[in-house]
């Protein structure tokens, strides 16, 4: 194997010793960089792309094989904003299992813990892996080369800009600074250059750069294509061009963009658990990971197998959230029979153990879209205009059946009335995000950016300290770049 491709995990993953244990698996229907660069094909550059994608996967060991301490079996995500923050527990009979993940839920953790890393490794490889396919696609040569047509080529180009933006997007959001790799690492001398933290304005202005890209590359409709709904949207591009406008407080930005969404042909669900279920015949999934049984490469949803082994549960904070016969009650988690719902896109536990679960991953829906609206609305002064939209996610709530199948009683999760009180309106967002949103990756997020997670955290009994803002910079990359990164203060 080439040096060249001992390096191409870039940044994320330079830590040699961790290199080599991944490049050993054999990347099954996926394209080394080696055969990308000396014989690039059609096949080839849409396999780089669809790799470019499964870094999202709640596929297991996609970066290594059952390595739990280091946070590689499975993406942290769920670790990271669910079970950090007062919604989730680790599991529902707490025991001594996976230690590291009790010391991310008590704030004890250190820049050795599995959950950082984890995290950390899957954003970058994804990055190098779209790196990999923006490179090819940018080749103003491609199209002579392999024959792609202008209209793939671009699309092709627009999924990947997004697919970057996601990657960093996590990345800023969870570490702050953090370096900024736009093309793929090719030496040792390119690796420890690139081993250096950007400020963070940078990396968002690379971010919505990015964003402004994949929509005008993405063709115009609600989905990129009939076929393969999953793939990322123009519809994707705005929504998270909208959230990283939401996340810097420029509020007049976020509005007209949803509007574009909403123009695309996105709206609620007449359900609430449509958005969940293993179809993908939907109005309101923006974004997701489409997650398949018996596929080659394997692509099916292994989350639902900790799920098995009684892994994520709800806090009792979490399931008194909701106002009385609130249907998300049930249709988020099953309590006696001990059932996450959401997470198995099932009412029946069904895909519960199922380590190849065809539930797809939910990662952008048109209810968390729209509460970002509301959210900006009600900062420029529109508070009637961010109740309607309360008002409105709870109207949909309210016609859904329950898990049971039974329609609410009357009177259940009645309009919030008319109020030119700003703090009193961002008591009713905050508590909508939490009930509509649970369990879907955004909690602890939440918190951070309104500035409220150490008093929410300390209420709820966590040692959140201000440091915990930022999660610690894997201690494995910063020993890797001789020191040349620099740590967030833990």
């Amino acid at each position: 194997m080439k040096r060249y491709y001992k390096l191409v995990l870039l940044l994320g993953v330079i830590s040699f010793s961790s290199c080599e244990e991944v490049l050993e698996l054999t990347p099954v229907g996926l394209e080394t960089q080696e055969q990308a660069d000396n014989t690039p094909t059609i096949t080839i550059i849409e396999n780089l792309t669809r790799s470019s994608y499964e870094l999202l996967s709640n596929r297991l060991n996609i970066m290594g094989e059952w390595n739990w301490p280091g946070g590689l079996v499975f993406q942290n995500d769920y670790i990271m904003q669910d079970i950090a923050s007062d919604d989730m527990e680790k599991k529902w009979n707490p025991d001594g299992d996976q230690p590291w993940i009790d010391e991310i839920n008590n704030f004890t953790f250190t820049s050795e813990n599995g959950g950082p890393n984890g995290l950390w490794k899957y954003n970058y490889e994804g990055i190098k892996r779209a790196n990999t396919a923006i490179e090819h696609l940018t080749n103003p040569e491609i199209e002579t080369i392999t024959g792609i047509s202008e209209a793939r080529k671009n699309q092709l180009l627009g999924e990947n800009y997004f697919i970057r933006s996601y990657y960093y997007f996590s990345l800023i959001t969870n570490f702050g600074d953090v370096p900024l790799i736009l093309r793929p690492v090719k030496t040792f001398e390119e690796a420890f250059e690139v081993a250096v933290r950007q400020d963070k304005n940078l990396v968002w202005e690379q971010i919505q750069s990015d964003l402004l890209l994949a929509k005008d590359l993405l063709p115009n409709s609600k989905y990129s294509s009939d076929t393969e709904r999953w793939r990322a949207s123009k519809g994707a591009a705005l929504a998270l061009l909208a959230k990283s406008h939401l996340y810097n407080e420029n509020w007049s930005a976020v509005p007209p963009l949803v509007d574009q969404i909403a123009g695309l042909g996105f709206s609620l669900n007449a359900h609430y658990f449509q958005n969940f279920t293993a179809e993908y015949n939907d109005n309101e999934v923006i974004f997701s990971f489409d997650h398949q049984t018996n596929a080659v490469p394997r692509r099916g949803n292994g989350i639902c197998a900790p799920l098995g082994w009684g892994f994520f549960a709800p806090s009792e904070d979490f399931l008194n959230a909701f106002e009385p016969n609130d249907p998300r009650k049930s249709l988020t988690v099953n309590v006696a029979d001990q059932n996450v719902n959401k997470m198995l896109g099932s009412l029946n536990g069904a895909n519960k153990g199922n380590d190849d679960a065809p539930n797809n991953k939910v990662y952008i829906r048109f209810a968390d879209v729209l509460l970002w609206k509301a959210e900006a609305l009600l900062e420029t002064g529109d508070t009637a205009g961010a109740i309607a939209i309360i008002n409105q996610i709870r109207n949909r709530a309210r016609t859904s059946t329950d898990a049971e199948g039974d329609l609410p009683p009357a009177g259940t999760l009645p309009d919030r009335p008319a109020s030119n009180d700003p703090a009193t309106v961002k008591g009713w967002l905050i508590s909508e995000r939490r009930v509509e949103l649970g369990f879907e990756n955004q909690r602890l997020l939440d918190l951070k950016r309104w500035g409220i997670a150490k008093q929410v955290m300390t209420a709820h009994g966590k040692n959140f300290q201000d440091k915990h803002m930022l999660y610690p910079i894997p201690q494995s990359e910063i020993d890797a770049s001789a020191g040349t990164l620099t740590q967030n203060d833990y």
